[in-house]
């Protein structure tokens, strides 16, 4: 078995969405039937609905136009695969922000039949709802968009290695930016892996200031899943620039072309 792990896309209007048709293009190149897809979720990034954002920030932001945006780049991905046969199971994690829609059409009712989270385009997807933990193909990789302290309901912070001996499970993660991975061997001869990459985006979020960068950013394969175990494979948005737009990721998105 096989899974191919794509990153937190965190799209919004005006960000390149041309990774969603690289993460396609390598669907085709590393995937068959009997594998599978684990997108972790927070795809639409709904700046226009967040908290965290100061009334400057937000101004102009419209949320029909984050959910636009977010469809837009499905578009490209599925467009990308439509002559593939053979096709991959393909699986959606719901993030903290989709779930920004949910909250603010729980909180004005007003909206129902107006808003919803159903104009999110999710056609393809097999749809794990924002927390939800689900074990991909019965592989004992276990996944969620983010793992939580059970009666603080607070994400799990700290490393990779301290979040598995938490969550005691092989587990694949979003949420964080970058990407962190651990394993451990138990006295039975299981291993237990831990993956966290939440970083499959070409723009940059001003949130980590100047003092800080974004890090890795791309997709994962994990090749010869089994009981909680793989291989892995990484391959950078750097590297998938080269490989399938034949230049350096530096001078493809200077063209300025690139949706």
């Amino acid at each position: 078995m096989k899974i191919l792990v794509i990153p937190d896309t965190q799209v919004k209007p005006g960000v390149p969405i041309v990774q969603m048709k690289w993460a396609a293009k390598a669907v085709k190149d590393y995937l068959g039937k009997d594998d599978y897809v684990v997108h972790l979720g927070d795809h639409w990034d709904f700046p226009s609905l967040s908290y965290y954002s100061s009334k400057k920030e937000i101004e102009g932001q419209r949320v029909l136009e984050d959910i636009e945006a977010g469809n837009a780049a499905m578009r490209l991905f599925w467009k990308t695969l439509k002559r593939m046969k053979n096709k991959p199971e393909f699986h959606l994690l719901g993030g903290n922000h989709e779930d920004r829609l949910r909250r603010y059409c729980e909180d004005n009712p007003v909206l129902e039949g107006v808003l919803s989270e159903n104009m999110m385009d999710r056609t393809g997807w097999n749809f794990h709802p924002f927390k939800e933990v689900y074990n991909i193909g019965e592989s004992g990789v276990w996944t969620s968009h983010l793992f939580y302290q059970q009666y603080s309901g607070r994400p799990y912070g700290g490393t990779a290695i301290s979040i598995l001996r938490n969550v005691g499970l092989s587990f694949i993660a979003g949420h964080r930016q970058g990407k962190d991975v651990a394993a451990r061997s138990l006295p039975n001869g299981q291993v237990q892996r831990a993956l966290i990459c939440g970083s499959c985006y070409l723009h940059r979020e001003e949130y980590l200031g100047p003092q800080a960068k974004e890090s890795w950013q791309g997709i994962i394969v994990l090749n010869d899943v089994d009981d909680g175990d793989y291989d892995m494979m990484e391959l950078s948005l750097k590297y998938l620039c080269r490989r399938y737009e034949k230049m350096e990721l530096e001078d493809y998105l200077a063209r300025g072309s690139y949706q």
